[in-house]
């Protein structure tokens, strides 16, 4: 990806959001192939298994204008992880969000910056009813910033890769309206 400014159709403060292309296998292995950061969610992953999940959100954003987006430092265009939207239910118009940062950039509020961007996106722009997150049994800091977003526990759902029931996350239109991002 060129990462430049003018490559961002989404901004934060300190974050640019670009657009996945298929000649980014080097960004997504930084992601989803580095064991830290994928071991929540089923990780480690296979070159083969990166390149299948960079596919998926090329897919999601052909067909359905989301993605889990990479995400960049905009003081230096750095690539730091990605977070976004995918389908979750469709009949309900309620997606689902989630966040990747490497591991040297956690802890420094990008995640929570990610997600109020791409929450505030998918309800004033996309007009969702309501955004689903998940997060490991173990994964304390999703735990916790989940709830610092005003997400409210609905209970767990059975999460594949892990062969784990996750916690389960809800946020809806109307808490979202009390929020104040």
């Amino acid at each position: 990806m060129k990462n430049n400014e003018n490559n961002y159709f989404l901004k934060s403060e300190r974050l640019g959001f670009g657009i996945w292309q298929k000649n980014d296998l080097n960004l997504a292995l930084e992601i989803w192939g580095n064991n830290e950061i994928s071991k929540f969610v089923g990780g480690p992953f296979s070159n083969e298994q990166v390149r299948t999940r960079l596919m998926k959100e090329i897919s999601n954003y052909i067909e359905n204008k989301i993605q889990y987006w990479p995400l960049f430092l905009l003081k230096n265009r750095e690539h730091i992880g990605c977070c976004g939207l995918k389908p979750y239910d469709t009949e309900k118009n309620i997606l689902e969000t989630g966040f990747y940062l490497k591991t040297q950039y956690q802890g420094a509020g990008y995640a929570k910056e990610a997600a109020q961007t791409v929450i505030k996106y998918a309800f004033e722009e996309l007009k969702v009813t309501a955004l689903f997150a998940g997060h490991h049994p173990k994964n304390k800091a999703s735990e916790n910033l989940l709830i610092r977003l005003g997400f409210q526990r609905t209970g767990t759902e059975y999460y594949e890769p892990t062969c784990l029931e996750h916690p389960a996350y809800l946020l809806t239109r109307e808490n979202y309206l009390k929020l104040c991002y």
